[in-house]
């Protein structure tokens, strides 16, 4: 029997396990990044230390990328998903080369089936400031201190909200910065409420208790201080930032009058929590859970489309074991894998605890209703195309082009060169509106060249 042809979308801590799960089920698989290395944010590293370094999980990947029935596609961005006939996996329209290099070869999948592990990226809340340079997600802050070994400020504020902000800190006083705070919006009675409901179920997360007890002691060793219930709500500086303006939240993110403090610093690191890239699932025509939150997988990981499996990120914000343990599961049966088999078994009862710690996570780090507070007029919202929060409003309440597609044509907000990946769930918060900011039919960036090139190659 001829073996199944898997394509993995995605090669952090999902895509890797979903490959290596498909590779044990006797599949073909293809597992295409746009990233040079393997491993996604959790396993970034430095190009050259990737090689020689030893660190977890590197004989997982040299398993995975050395095996013969592996491809591995790095520095390849899936612009667009074709939807196939029923009962068929969608063709995948890849473009292989550097993101901003000449020469892209556009190829195209024709899987037995897919998985999808694109993952997330930081969710950053508008203030007055966010847009001066100095100004960064904490997801970027981390991919250029791990990455590259390269500090993005001598003194560093790093604000938001959620556990993550612990291990970007760490990176950044290995990179050499001076912390000067790490500020958690929430207050100590929401996250400790958060985290101690059903207490017994945190028996199986003690590798979660062990890092973040690790987290605890380096910032102690270097006297940086941890503080709830403050946020930074305003970036100051001539051309860059100089200072940041802290102010203690109330459990609603409003601001408690007079409880403003202003901090010198060159840099901020900001992130509330992360938006799913969605525009993969949504391309293939999966369903979305309510709110259009994330992708509706079954106990399978399989999406509402037949043979499209998704794993990660895409599926709820849990952590990297818990993606682990989707992307096996989502492998293995892709492969045609035993669904009573021991790795299904093993892998579900770990993806549901997964599962229970992501909703632990969301209840201990909600994004407060008040934040909009923080804003004013001419506060910038889409940073593309610099439409301030005045603007919106103004378009929105006039009577006669209120409606949510004559206010974007207006303010031209999320149109610009994300177009709306950043901006998109903010923008529709704050009209208070229902909005996909993700059905885009070209996901990535495409040349106009590119796309008019010689028909595509078939896979090699």
């Amino acid at each position: 029997m001829t073996a199944r042809r898997v394509a993995v979308i995605g090669a952090g801590p999902a895509g890797l396990a979903a490959a290596a799960a498909a590779l044990r089920a006797g599949a073909e698989v293809t597992l295409v990044d746009a990233a040079e290395q393997p491993g996604g944010q959790y396993h970034r590293m430095p190009p050259d230390a990737f090689r020689t370094r030893p660190r977890h999980g590197r004989r997982d990947f040299d398993r995975v990328l050395g095996h013969p029935r592996c491809a591995w596609w790095a520095e390849t961005s899936v612009w667009t998903l074709e939807r196939a006939e029923p009962g068929e996996a969608p063709r995948v329209h890849v473009l292989r080369g550097p993101a901003d290099g000449d020469g892209r070869d556009r190829f195209v999948l024709e899987p037995d089936a897919l998985v999808l592990a694109s993952g997330a990226h930081d969710r950053v809340l508008p203030f007055p400031g966010w847009e001066l340079p100095g100004v960064f997600t904490a997801g970027a802050t981390q991919a250029l201190a791990k990455g590259e070994r390269l500090a993005v400020g001598d003194d560093v504020v790093i604000a938001g909200s959620g556990p993550f902000l612990l291990p970007v800190a760490a990176s950044l006083l290995e990179a050499g910065s001076r912390v000067l705070e790490v500020l958690e919006a929430n207050p100590a009675a929401t996250v400790l409420r958060g985290w101690a409901r059903r207490p017994w179920e945190l028996a199986a997360q003690g590798g979660k208790a062990a890092e973040l007890a690790g987290y605890a002691a380096l910032l102690a060793r270097h006297r940086v201080p941890y503080r709830t219930g403050r946020a930074v709500v305003e970036a100051r500086g001539d051309g860059r930032v100089e200072e940041a303006v802290t102010a203690r939240l109330r459990a609603d993110w409003s601001v408690l009058p007079g409880s403003e403090r202003t901090v010198p610093a060159d840099a901020v690191c900001v992130s509330h929590g992360f938006s799913p890239q969605l525009e993969l699932p949504v391309a293939a025509g999966c369903a979305l859970t309510e709110g259009d939150r994330f992708v509706r997988v079954d106990d399978d990981q399989l999406t509402s489309v037949p043979r499209v499996y998704a794993a990660g990120e895409i599926t709820g914000i849990a952590g990297a074991p818990a993606a682990r343990a989707e992307g096996l599961l989502a492998g293995w049966l892709a492969a045609g894998g035993a669904p009573a088999a021991p790795e299904s078994r093993r892998a579900r009862l770990r993806r549901d605890q997964g599962r229970a710690f992501a909703a632990r996570l969301a209840a201990a780090h909600p994004i407060g209703a008040a934040w909009t507070g923080w804003l004013r007029p001419g506060t910038v919202v889409c940073r593309c195309e610099e439409t301030t929060y005045g603007a919106l409003r103004d378009a929105a309440d006039d009577p006669a082009g209120g409606a949510p597609r004559v206010v974007k044509l207006g303010t031209r907000a999320g149109l610009g060169p994300c177009q709306a990946r950043i901006c998109g769930p903010t923008v529709a918060e704050l009209l208070a509106r229902p909005a996909n900011p993700h059905h885009r039919p070209i996901a990535q960036p495409i040349r106009l060249g590119e796309l008019a090139a010689p028909d595509e190659k078939e896979q090699e």
